[in-house]
């Protein structure tokens, strides 16, 4: 099953092989929470830096002069195992849809513990960026070279 499944279904892990591209991110002391381990919200800012880390190494979004931004619209995430500080985590991304103005993103975190090559995911879950005109605000076409590189994940 994977993250696009019917709500009446229960929510599984995932394994690497369902994600296109990784990014390492590191864990820092005040992501850990009161219970010893991150806090729900901090992995949805590793979502937020998964894809555009992504885009912006791809040379694709200039988040300080682009005509282009994405906005995000939708965000979903569940849990399967904990991830704590001083624990190395990696973020697997994939494009699960390309609309004309929008794009949703699958995110995996996975513990990156060294010996993690079957492992699934400890989270997954999904971001949903609608492209804009900065100006405007009003939603616009992917362009060609963003749409270039988000095929690339699908």
């Amino acid at each position: 099953m994977s993250q696009t499944q019917q709500a009446s279904h229960r929510p599984a892990a995932l394994p690497r092989s369902h994600y296109k591209a990784f990014r390492d991110i590191g864990t820092r002391w005040s992501d850990n929470d009161l219970y010893g381990h991150v806090n729900n919200v901090v992995y949805y800012s590793w979502f937020d830096t998964a894809v555009n880390g992504w885009l912006i190494e791809q040379g694709v979004l200039d988040i300080h002069e682009g005509e282009v931004i994405g906005l995000v619209v939708e965000t979903q995430c569940n849990y399967f195992a904990p991830l704590a500080f001083p624990q190395p985590v990696q973020a697997g991304l994939r494009v699960a849809r390309l609309g004309s103005s929008s794009v949703r993103y699958e995110v995996g975190l996975f513990a990156s513990d060294g010996n993690d090559e079957d492992n699934n995911t400890a989270a997954c879950g999904h971001f949903v960026h609608v492209y804009v005109d900065r100006e405007t605000r009003r939603p616009v076409p992917l362009p060609e070279r963003l749409r270039a590189a988000l095929e690339t994940l699908t």
